[in-house]
């Protein structure tokens, strides 16, 4: 499969998904259609190209195909960030949450790059550090839960599970400029993105400011995973999946590859939340649920697969 056709399915099933479904009373439809499933598309996509690219971002960055924003911390930071608000700041409003998940990726994503950024570090022990780091914050993030009360603690609960039903046109009003601007900073660094995966001393003997260039993507890739998480919960194994899928589809290598990330990734979340919404009759799983099913089996393999010597 070429760039093009990947690109032209993942905008198929954005287009289509809206229309996908149990039957309509006519009565009803169009505000079913307008105002239910059209912005659930929407913000499924924002979030999904984010999730994509910032995925792809961090696997060149640290020059590894396990390296996502759930595997180094960003997503369990911001989780646990945002989950603080939420307990205990409700009455400040959503803003206080992105916020919150914002502080909470920055402050487990940086120290994982700063032990990057060490000439002796080897990125194995990076990701180890980042499990790590994503344990830690999410222990940390079920205590907060024991705390709470019976109504505070359910409804952290299902948020933790991720979900992208209940936002509405008011969420893709934040979401789509913020996923804009990251999709924007990634490709501004494509060029230093794709050295960077030769090694980072080709990368600095052509020029690229690595240490420069990281702050910037981890700067750009915490955000746009705190206005993810803030607003649909933790949604995990997307960053993993997608780059790894377009990898396959286009061969390895491509400079397109961050572009294809954004695109495949709304795809494949439109097509992931439109699974949990119709796949089981009566019921409806969160989207967090449909992606780690997907995603656990692909990190398992990444894990297990042969390696060259």
């Amino acid at each position: 499969m070429n760039r093009v056709a990947l690109a032209v399915v993942a905008v198929l099933v954005i287009v289509a998904a809206p229309f996908v479904g149990p039957s309509m009373d006519p009565d009803s439809a169009h505000f079913v259609l307008t105002q239910l499933r059209v912005p659930r598309v929407l913000v499924a996509a924002c979030v999904g190209a984010v999730l994509g690219i910032v995925g792809a971002a961090f696997q060149a960055l640290f020059e590894n195909p396990l390296a996502t924003p759930s595997t180094t911390g960003t997503t369990a930071g911001a989780a646990l960030g945002a989950l603080f608000a939420i307990l205990f700041l409700p009455a400040l409003g959503g803003f206080t949450v992105m916020v919150g998940a914002f502080i909470g990726a920055l402050a487990v994503s940086l120290p994982v790059a700063a032990w990057a950024a060490r000439g002796d570090a080897r990125i194995e022990d990076v990701l180890l550090g980042g499990v790590a780091l994503t344990l830690a914050a999410g222990a940390v993030s079920a205590g907060l839960q024991v705390t709470a009360d019976a109504q505070e603690a359910f409804r952290a609960v299902r948020w933790s599970l991720g979900s992208v039903g209940q936002v509405g046109y008011r969420g893709v009003a934040v979401l789509g400029p913020i996923a804009l601007a990251v999709v924007a900073v990634v490709l501004a660094e494509g060029r230093g993105l794709s050295v960077l995966i030769g090694g980072e001393e080709r990368a600095a003997s052509q020029g690229v400011d690595v240490r420069s260039m990281r702050t910037r993507i981890l700067v750009a890739g915490s955000l746009g995973v705190a206005a993810a998480v803030a607003w649909c919960g933790p949604i995990a194994f997307v960053g993993l999946v997608v780059p790894h899928m377009v990898r396959k589809a286009v061969g390895p290598g491509r400079d397109d590859l961050f572009w294809l990330s954004a695109v495949s990734g709304a795809g494949f979340l439109v097509l992931a939340d439109t699974v949990a919404r119709v796949g089981w009759p009566g019921k409806e799983l969160p989207v967090g649920v449909v992606t780690a099913a997907v995603g656990a089996p692909m990190l398992i393999a990444l894990v297990l697969r042969p390696r060259s010597r």
